[in-house]
């Protein structure tokens, strides 16, 4: 069997001229990286101003778990089907974080046959928008140490320096350092971090922003510390909004490259799904949607971080409405929530799979709160029996939401052609698309309000100094959506609780106003925003061969 990477590279890509022809792009409106890779150009996207939308379809999944869901690759695949099927369709992902790619996760750019390519380019360094958006992190963090140094004359209190530093990779030796040791000459001596580069405001501000004016402006919002009377000290206070937009320039452009089927796929931004919004660019999708009839996309990990996040900040902030959702569920995936351990999962075991339903059931219900058409996407695997795909179809029955079996990781997009032609229908089905919560609800209750309809927890708790940052923020910043970071493997903020927990107490272990991003950021139990490395790396395996093509990158 054939791994991703091998499949990816036998591939036969076509130039990037031709994939931005499909989507009548002309050869100059791009700006490409080598033959197979391009942004798309501003004056273009400007031009696309007014142009009626085509239909939006968010792909997301049940809980992750070692199993494998197969969220992006279903994405993929239900984008070469739509095509299949004579729709003009784009897909629209967010890059790949170095960390995860040589830590656990492997590559991100789906699998199989339904893969989008140049995979080894999408997982690595690709069009060096995760390097300027960590350039343009640094740079902020180099001149507020640097306005220090030089006299403060914004009386900035260095124990209320909030804004740390940033790296994509995985390293948790830098969770939390001293900086500016070795006397007068290194600056003022305080305590520090470094949290992974999409976990930082500035790639949220960057998957958020509409142009680059709009880009600066939430630039220059950003809050990165506190004078010593307790008032805010932002970007644009240093100065430093400028500089940071002029990094941000042409990472701001979506990046256009092609599915292994030739289709379009829109690949800008990434933003973590448990830490940040997980979503990719507003401005891809918006262009996408000029461009298209239908545009696939996908929120990270479960829907109870990353559906809730597309729909309730990325929604809300760009005013765009999904016209149908896809659930994806695997069944070793649900006999993982059943209590079968990984090694056992290749074993037929109805039970488990009807035990471990109860997790695709939460996020149905979830999902139905939102109003909008849904139906449940089975990512096929060998091992699958017809009792077990049989089980899962008449679990949705009962909820009345159909589950189609998909084939598109062995087939491609020919093994999707009947979810294609049901999210077709849905879409054209009236949506009563609605958010959680209202913008002037209060910013405690918001995260009540998630914890309670989303997760199913009795209880949420937090320290009162959280408590008392809330409150403080609510006059000026009440109205922002929260953003909620949360171990991804479950409801609650307990990794091991498997299927669908309730009546748990979520604790609030710290917030974060992102000002510039327009959101708070609620940080649940011991998430982290720097992960560290598992005990075997993938980057253990990740090398060249005698002929200089990556190996080990899935």
């Amino acid at each position: 069997m054939l791994t991703d990477i091998e499949i990816a590279r036998a591939a036969a890509r076509k130039n990037i001229a031709e994939i931005a022809a499909r989507l009548d792009i002309g050869a100059g409106d791009i700006l490409p990286y080598g033959h197979d890779k391009a942004k798309i150009s501003r004056d273009f996207i400007a031009g696309l101003d007014g142009a009626p939308p085509g239909r939006l379809i968010l792909v997301t999944a049940i809980n992750p778990t070692p199993a494998g869901e197969g969220k992006t690759t279903t994405t993929v695949g239900l984008g070469d089907a739509l095509n299949r099927i004579g729709k003009r369709a784009t897909v629209c992902i967010r890059e790949a974080s170095l960390g995860p790619n040589f830590g656990m996760k492997g590559g991100a750019a789906g699998g199989g046959r339904a893969q989008v390519v140049p995979m080894e380019d999408m997982n690595l360094h690709f069009t060096g928008d995760f390097h300027a958006i960590t350039s343009a992190h640094n740079l902020l963090a180099a001149m507020i140490d640097n306005h220090i140094h030089w006299g403060n004359a914004l009386d900035i209190d260095p124990r209320r320096v909030t804004w740390r530093r940033v790296m994509d990779m995985n390293d948790r030796v830098l969770r939390d350092i001293v900086l500016g040791l070795g006397g007068p000459a290194n600056g003022t001596p305080r305590e520090g971090g470094f949290d992974i580069t999409v976990a930082s405001e500035v790639m949220a501000i960057l998957c958020l922003a509409s142009d680059l004016a709009d880009l600066q402006d939430r630039l220059g919002r950003i809050i990165v510390a506190r004078t010593r009377d307790g008032h805010p000290v932002t970007a644009r206070a240093l100065q430093a909004d400028g500089a940071m937009t002029v990094l941000l320039r042409d990472a701001l452009l979506p990046n256009l490259v092609q599915t292994l089927e030739n289709n379009p796929a829109l690949v800008h931004g990434g933003p973590f799904a448990n830490i940040a919004h997980g979503c990719n660019s507003v401005i891809a999708t918006r262009t996408a949607l000029a461009l298209s009839d239908y545009v696939v996309t996908e929120a990270g990990f479960g829907a109870d971080l990353g559906a809730e996040k597309f729909l309730n900040i990325k929604c809300r902030k760009a005013g765009l409405a999904p016209s149908a959702v896809v659930l994806v569920a695997t069944v070793r995936a649900l006999k993982m929530n059943g209590g079968v351990a990984k090694p056992d999962l290749g074993a037929e075991n109805v039970a488990a799979v009807r035990a471990g339903a109860v997790n695709l059931t939460r996020h149905i219900e979830n999902l139905r709160l939102f109003g909008v058409p849904l139906v449940v996407a089975i990512n096929h695997f060998a091992t699958d029996t017809d009792a077990e795909i049989a089980a899962v179809s008449d679990i949705c029955d009962g909820l009345g939401v159909r589950a189609i079996l998909c084939r598109h990781w062995a087939e491609g997009g020919a093994g999707a052609e009947a979810l294609a032609r049901e999210v077709v229908r849905l879409a054209a089905e009236p949506s009563d698309f609605t958010t959680l919560y209202p913008d002037e609800m209060p910013l405690w209750d918001k995260i009540g309000t998630i914890a309670r309809r989303i997760y199913r927890a009795d209880h949420v708790e937090a320290p009162p100094a959280v408590r008392k940052q809330l409150d403080d923020w609510q006059a000026d910043h009440g109205h922002l959506p929260v953003c909620m970071a949360k171990t991804q493997y479950s409801f609650s903020a307990h990794p091991a609780a498997l299927g669908a927990p309730s009546g748990f107490t979520l604790p609030i272990r710290e917030v974060r106003l992102a000002a510039g991003a327009g959101f708070v950021v609620a940080i649940c139990g011991d998430v982290m925003t720097m992960p560290g490395l598992p005990r075997e790396p993938a980057a253990n395996r990740i090398g060249l061969d005698a002929d200089g093509n990556v190996e080990g990158l899935f």
